[in-house]
């Protein structure tokens, strides 16, 4: 989990270092590189959600909706966990960082979930793979990279219109 956080940590050295003309105001040109790391940051939390609630409901023996169900629970509430610790190390109060976290995060991580676990019910054998099955975590993978794959493109159209991370972005500096 430390790991995690230094790549988080990393995130916002990343805004804190590189310009970002105008993406709070919704004005100005987005690199792929912003989006990706954008991306990544939601990819984080939506990662450690997915994978815990993957395993708490397989290793509980639930079956594959209420497992899948508490895996998209749980990848919102750590996507919005990373978002809310960010927001709130710069002084925000929680009313007003719970309001960014939202509108920051709730678009990218609904597409992520939407790729990552439709790859996972679509995928033949993948629901019933148990976690001692390598299939089990070669989907998990793929479908984690399949989501950030067309997540990126979706965070950069969002942060070029002021929208999605360029409201995050305002509490960095």
């Amino acid at each position: 989990m430390e790991h995690m956080h230094e790549g988080h940590d990393q995130h916002h050295q990343d805004h804190q270092h590189h310009g970002h003309e105008g993406a709070g105001a919704g004005a100005g040109k987005v690199s792929w590189a912003m989006a990706a790391r954008a991306t990544l940051h939601c990819l984080t939390g939506c990662a450690i959600g997915e994978v815990l609630g993957m395993v708490i409901g397989t290793a509980l023996g639930w079956g594959n909706v209420p497992t899948m169900v508490l895996a998209i629970v749980l990848a919102f509430f750590f996507g919005y966990a990373l978002t809310l610790r960010g927001v709130l190390a710069a002084g925000v109060g929680l009313r007003t960082a719970v309001r960014v976290a939202l509108a920051a995060d709730t678009l990218s991580i609904a597409v992520m979930e939407l790729i990552d676990n439709g790859v996972i019910a679509l995928w033949p054998g993948a629901m019933d793979a148990h976690l001692s099955d390598p299939t089990f975590w070669i989907v998990l993978a793929i479908a984690l990279a399949a989501a950030f794959v067309i997540t990126t493109p979706v965070n950069k159209w969002m942060i070029g219109r002021g929208k999605g991370h360029a409201v995050v972005h305002q509490y960095h500096h």
